[in-house]
Formats: C-alpha cells, sequence, structure tokens
C-alpha cells in the first residue's frame, strides 16, 4: 500500500482487496445513481444511455488525468432547461451539437491553460475564497435534499419525512459505530437501511423491477438525424455559454477534492487535464445520446465520510454503471430508491462537503474580525445558498454556486486588505 499523505483509509492508489472493493464502489454507485436517472427522465433522454455515458464518461476522465483525480462524472443539472426544449421541438440531434459544443469549450479553455499556467489560482482562490464557496457547494444542495426527504409528487407526505430522518440517523449510527469493513460502508448501509424502511411504508413500486428484462440495449442517439446531418447554430448557442457554469463547478469540486484528499490537483495533475477529461466525457456523451456531465458532489461527499480515496474504487463505480446500463433488473432495482432514501443521505453527503469548507476556514485561520475577509464571505454564502441567480432569456440561468464563485474571485481582487477604518 502507497504511503498516505493524509488521514486515508485508501489513497489515491491504494487497491483494496477485491470484496472491499466491490463494496466500495456499489456505495459510490448508489449515492450517484439517483441524480444521475433523473436528468434523462427530466430531458426525455434514456436512462440507460445516461448510466453508461456517466461510467464511459469517468473511466475517461481517469485515463485523461493519467489516474490522479478521484472524480465521478455524471449528469449535468446546468443544462436540463435548454434541452428540455430542444428535446420538444429539434429532437436530440440538436441536443448532442449542443452537448458535443459544451464539451469543446472545455477543451478550449484547456488548451489556453497549457500557455497560460495555473498560478493565478492561488491569486483567486486563497483560504478565504476557498473556504465559503466550498461552503456554499454543499449548502446549496440542501434545500433539494430537503425537498426530496419531505414531499411526494409534490406534497408534503409524513412518511417520507419518517424515512428521510431514519436513513439519516442510520447512516449517522453505521459511520459512527461500525468497524473494520462495514466501517467502509456507512453510505450503502444507510441506503439499504432506508429502502428498507421504505417497503415497510409502502413507497416503493417494484413493478419496474418486474417488468425489467435482466439484458436490454440502451437506446443510443447521435447527432446526425434520421434526414442525415443538419447543423442546429440555436442549440450550440444556447448550451455552449453555460459551459461557463459548469467550469466554476469544476473548479470549486477540484479545491473539495483537494482539500480532502490532502493532494493538490491543479498541481498534479493540473487543471488543463482536469478539464480535457470533463470536456472529453461530455463529447463522448453527446456523440452516443447523453446528457453533459460533470463532476458529483454526491460522490465527494462519500469520500468525506468514508476516508476512501482511491481512483480504483471510482473506476470500480464507472465500470459497474457500464455494466448496469446493459442489465435491466439492477438498473429498475437502483431506480426504485425513492427520495426519501436520497434526501435522507443527502443530508449527510452535502453537510461533509460544507463541513470541508469550514476546516479550511479553520486550518488557515482566517480572521472574521477583519472586514475583508468577512466582506468576502457574507456575500459569498448568502448568494449562493440563496440561489441568487442570473436568468438571460429562457435557456440561459447562472447558478447561485455560479455567481458566488464569480463575485468571491472579484471581491478578492479588488477589495484592499485593510478597511479604511481599520487603519486609524
Amino acid at each position: 500500500m502507497a504511503k498516505k499523505a493524509n488521514t486515508a483509509i485508501y489513497d489515491l492508489y491504494d487497491k483494496p482487496p477485491f470484496f472491499t472493493w466491490l463494496g466500495l464502489s456499489l456505495q459510490h454507485l448508489f449515492s450517484m445513481f439517483g441524480a444521475t436517472v433523473l436528468v434523462p427522465l427530466l430531458v426525455g433522454l434514456n436512462p440507460g444511455v445516461a448510466l453508461f455515458t456517466s461510467g464511459i464518461g469517468t473511466l475517461l476522465h481517469l485515463l485523461i488525468t493519467r489516474g490522479k483525480v478521484p472524480a465521478y462524472m455524471g449528469s449535468s443539472f446546468a443544462f436540463i432547461i435548454p434541452m428540455a426544449s430542444l428535446m420538444k421541438t429539434v429532437g436530440y440531434p440538436a441536443v448532442a451539437q449542443g452537448i458535443i459544443s459544451v464539451g469543446i469549450v472545455y477543451l478550449v479553455v484547456a488548451f489556453i491553460i497549457t500557455f497560460t499556467g495555473t498560478g493565478w489560482i492561488d491569486a483567486i482562490f486563497p483560504a478565504e475564497v476557498v473556504g465559503p464557496i466550498i461552503m456554499v457547494i454543499g449548502l446549496s444542495l440542501a434545500g433539494s435534499a430537503a425537498s426530496s426527504a419531505t414531499t411526494f409528487n409534490g406534497q408534503y407526505d409524513w412518511k417520507i419525512f419518517i424515512v428521510a430522518l431514519l436513513t439519516l440517523l442510520a447512516t449517522v449510527a453505521f459511520n459512527m459505530f461500525l468497524k473494520g469493513f462495514l466501517g467502509l460502508l456507512p453510505v450503502l448501509l444507510g441506503i439499504i437501511f432506508g429502502y428498507i424502511v421504505a417497503l415497510f411504508f409502502g413507497l416503493v413500486d417494484l413493478t419496474p423491477i418486474a417488468k425489467a428484462s435482466w439484458f436490454q440495449l440502451p437506446d443510443y442517439e447521435t447527432f446526425i438525424g434520421k434526414d442525415g446531418f443538419k447543423l442546429y447554430p440555436a442549440a450550440i448557442l444556447s448550451m455552449a455559454p453555460l459551459a461557463l457554469v459548469t467550469l466554476s463547478e469544476h473548479l470549486g469540486h477540484l479545491m473539495v477534492l483537494s482539500k480532502i484528499t490532502g493532494h493538490d490537483f491543479f498541481v498534479n495533475p493540473g487543471l488543463k487535464r482536469t478539464l480535457t477529461g470533463d470536456g472529453a466525457a461530455s463529447v463522448v456523451a453527446g456523440l452516443v445520446g447523453g446528457p453533459a456531465v460533470t463532476s458529483y458532489g454526491e460522490n465527494i461527499g462519500v469520500m468525506q465520510l468514508s476516508r476512501v480515496y482511491s481512483v480504483w474504487v471510482i473506476g470500480g463505480a464507472a465500470f459497474f454503471a457500464v455494466i448496469f446500463s446493459f442489465v435491466g433488473k439492477l438498473s429498475a432495482l437502483i431506480s426504485t430508491i425513492p427520495g426519501a432514501v436520497t434526501g435522507g443521505v443527502g443530508f449527510m453527503l452535502y453537510g461533509v462537503i460544507a463541513a470541508a469548507g469550514l476546516q479550511v476556514i479553520v486550518d488557515n485561520k482566517v480572521d472574521y474580525s477583519q472586514k475583508r475577509n468577512l466582506m468576502i464571505a457574507a456575500p459569498v454564502m448568502v448568494v449562493g445558498i440563496g440561489n441568487f441567480h442570473l436568468q438571460l432569456g429562457a435557456q440561459l440561468d447562472f447558478s447561485g454556486v455560479a455567481i458566488a464563485t464569480v463575485l468571491g474571485i472579484v471581491l478578492n481582487l479588488v477589495l484592499p486588505k485593510v478597511a479604511a477604518s481599520e487603519r486609524e
């Protein structure tokens, strides 16, 4: 086992024993599955293809980053509005061209960074900016988790609340009181426990499992329509600018990963490789019928809880995602996990991301008695958590997290080191 530079149980290059590896990889798969298949369901794409492209995209990202970044690539929510609109009007070939254009934007930015370097990152992302942004990334998802944990078909349901609460408490208990092999799987065990409780409350519909076949080929599509190739400039123009949103998410997630693992991924393998991997994953997704992909906070939360950062585990989850996309009953089984369960686990996963941001602040002794630090953190957190978003037209929407990230960078660059009143 490689020497660790942190408190990891399994560090980046450590390969767990087979059955441990199996459980850890399935834990990541179960954690990201709900969000990954929700995007195609909302848009009108094939969930099996989305599962396939998340796995292939993750493996491609691992390959391009030389197996140095434990990031899982799942379906991106940033493109739901334009994708849904395009699917209702001109169909998937237009969506595919938009998704491919998003990937190309990433590749262009990575190419530019090849010449500019990444020295500017330290200048625009000091601890007083990084800490609040990481907190925002976790806490901005709190509303989604709470909604899943309290409502069913838009209506409040006390049974959903009970299942979510029991799932959360079970995940906390598993994390605190189990050790050894089972101690590495608190999230997976929490999901299984929650699923059993949900069955007892009648919240699980097993019909999809019965109807699903054991083997089914995902419904692949491409950017070429039935009548041949046609260029859709409007689709490209509606989706490519949104890459600016996911680029900020990419930077944020990379900061979180660097913090919790103790490895500086901006230096090794470098931002140009991580962006290239992310962009290439979206290009491939667009070529076969899937949605655009991005790194997932759910899986970062799992790593923070389990202290397992192994790229072998992430690669295993990706491998299973590809396999499960062809096994109808397994995909159907995972798809029946109710929102009450994913919401209950989400309270923990998103919270530990926020806690990682708090740890950045504590470790770097950021002094909030200084007005400058306070003037950066306060608006960043409220703008991001409150989703103070910028909507330009029906399809272009910059999330609160993206606005908060840009705001933090700008304030850090323009505010004086000491407020005028503090010089007196």
